[in-house]
């Protein structure tokens, strides 16, 4: 497996997010609070995945299937999709996902979108910083696919170590992360897949990835 996409089947919803009922059932705090470590532990298991991931965004994305979108590295969304965090329309709030989009998305729009509740569009979306790319809906499938196959053909380690890189230096002072990135370097330095890719260049075919 070179590449994950997350798609739901349902025409108009990607999907809206977690179940209300649990929030107002009759049962003890302690399962509700069961309940929803599916929440981080889903986002946390994307994101340690070493694998890229597309979310392809085929109808609405609310509540915390926002936060699943934005888990994934790459978001491409059709034209009639909608995005939001409408928890405080009905007496919640969007906790488990405020963490995700206070990284994508600039603060006070951020402070907006969880004050508010309201929808906005997919090209709203992608001007926020949710959405990479917006494209109409009989193509949805096809671009995703065509970003998976571009994934799927870097080198595998790569994409693993760079993931990784990604995701520790974002909260890392500036300073901390030129450290730390500067030892990845010279982790990648020392793979076969970096002798194999810049052979590849200089010898002007596809390379051959060992994942070494």
């Amino acid at each position: 497996m070179r590449c994950v996409v997350l798609a739901s089947s349902h025409p108009k919803v990607f999907s809206a997010g977690g179940n209300l009922d649990q929030f107002a059932g009759e049962v003890p705090l302690v399962h509700k609070h069961l309940g929803t470590e599916r929440f981080p532990a889903l986002f946390r298991a994307i994101s340690e995945l070493g694998k890229p991931t597309i979310c392809a965004a085929g109808g609405h994305v609310l509540a915390g299937a926002l936060g699943v979108a934005l888990a994934c590295d790459l978001v491409i969304a059709s034209e009639d999709a909608g995005f939001g965090t409408p928890e405080i329309n009905v007496g919640v709030f969007p906790f488990m996902i405020m963490a995700l989009i206070y990284r994508n998305v600039p603060r006070k729009l951020t402070n907006e979108m969880l004050l508010l509740g309201e929808r906005m569009t997919a090209e709203q979306a992608k001007e926020a910083g949710i959405v990479n790319k917006v494209v109409p809906a009989g193509e949805l499938d096809a671009a995703a696919a065509d970003w998976a196959g571009k994934l799927a053909a870097k080198s595998p380690l790569m994409m693993r170590l760079g993931k990784d890189a990604m995701h520790r230096q974002m909260d890392m002072a500036f300073y901390d992360a030129l450290d730390y990135l500067h030892h990845n370097l010279t982790l990648a330095l020392s793979t076969e897949d970096v002798v194999e890719g810049v052979t590849a260049f200089f010898e002007k075919r596809d390379p051959v990835w060992s994942g070494r």
